[in-house]
């Protein structure tokens, strides 16, 4: 992805953000090609990397940490949902996954997958909505690439995005860091995104509308990491696909361990909990994009459940749960009712392309 450095005249007219499309001479690596890039992406993704010009970016790290890098692939249907778009989606889903381990996100790179026929005007609108996500996050896009696919073979836009971060050499977090007392915690209601996805599918429209929870969560874990002493905050994980229940159960089997959790404990708001009756849904399933659960140490806990509370990702944060010693590593779940159910492993895709 270069700068926008040309010689006047270079291009016979300025691109039609309005009635254009994308044709597959702007995948050839040609004039149009380096036009898309010089007035839509390097214009909005501006930073001193990224004018740096070359296939790839030289940066700075910090002396004496270590890097952490995540990659993700975002292909949702449909483009753009209530609270959000592919474009800020996949600038928070990988900030998160960085974030996940501990580390600071530095920096991103972005590969853009597009589909001949897309409209300029929506692609237009995702990258300007996936720059004020990465401006926002203080995380600056810095390379990048684009490629065409033939009509009918890309669905619009998928977007490939990887993340580099740094992590203090003393922290250690990680999913096979849960221990038989530790506590779970919980950032907030859970489901809010595959609902807001499903509502915009056809056919299924709900009464009230559920906003995407998709946000970036480095500035909260920061704020709890900063509120326990060095190592107490053992596990940190986003419940995306699969949602909650699967997150847990991934957990629990790199720990070794089990999980007891309450249910009464798990915040649900009602328009979700209304919208999965309707569609047959456990919420404990459905994915979510701003939202992290959290195993600390019980003594550390109250801590930590403040600092969350105390941040704007963080105010529903609540302890539904405790880890447990148990060798076949079950999640298991006290019922509303007070009864008692095993949280398995999501079985099947109920809701596809949700991020």
């Amino acid at each position: 992805m270069s700068p926008p450095v040309r010689a006047k005249g270079a291009y016979l007219c300025p691109l039609d953000f309005k009635r254009g499309c994308i044709d597959m001479n702007h995948g050839g690596g040609g004039r149009l090609g380096k036009q898309l890039v010089d007035e839509l992406f390097a214009p909005a993704f501006d930073n001193p990397y990224l004018q740096q010009g070359n296939d790839g970016a030289l940066l700075p790290v910090p002396a004496g940490q270590r890097l952490v890098m995540a990659t993700d692939g975002h292909v949702i249907s449909p483009l753009f949902f209530p609270g959000g778009d592919i474009g800020s989606l996949s600038v928070h889903g990988t900030v998160n996954d960085v974030a996940m381990l501990g580390a600071i996100p530095l920096y991103l790179s972005a590969s853009f997958i597009l589909e001949e026929g897309l409209p300029l005007a929506q692609l237009q609108r995702i990258v300007r909505s996936m720059a004020a996500a990465s401006h926002a996050c203080g995380v600056p896009v810095v390379t990048g690439d684009t490629k065409v696919v033939e009509r009918g073979k890309g669905d619009g836009v998928f977007i490939c995005t990887t993340g580099l971060g740094v992590l203090p050499p003393e922290r250690e977090i990680g999913g096979a860091r849960a221990r038989p007392g530790d506590l779970i915690l919980l950032s907030g209601s859970i489901g809010e995104h595959g609902v807001a996805v499903m509502s915009q599918r056809q056919s299924l429209q709900f009464e009230t509308t559920t906003l995407s929870d998709s946000a970036a969560l480095h500035t909260l874990v920061a704020a709890m990491l900063a509120a326990a002493p060095e190592g107490a905050v053992h596990v940190l994980r986003d419940p995306t696909r699969g949602g909650l229940a699967t997150a847990l159960n991934e957990i629990a089997q790199q720990s070794a361990v089990g999980m007891h959790l309450q249910e009464v404990a798990i915040p649900v708001l009602p328009q979700v909990a209304g919208a999965c009756e309707l569609l047959g849904l456990d919420p404990l399933y459905v994915a979510n994009e701003g939202k992290l659960v959290a195993i600390v140490a019980p003594e550390a806990a109250p801590a930590v459940l403040a600092a969350m509370q105390a941040h704007a990702q963080g105010r529903q944060a609540a302890v539904i749960g405790q880890v447990v010693d148990d060798p076949n590593g079950f999640v298991q779940m006290t019922t509303a009712f007070g009864g008692r159910r095993v949280v398995d492993w999501l079985s099947g895709e109920p809701l596809p392309r949700i991020c």
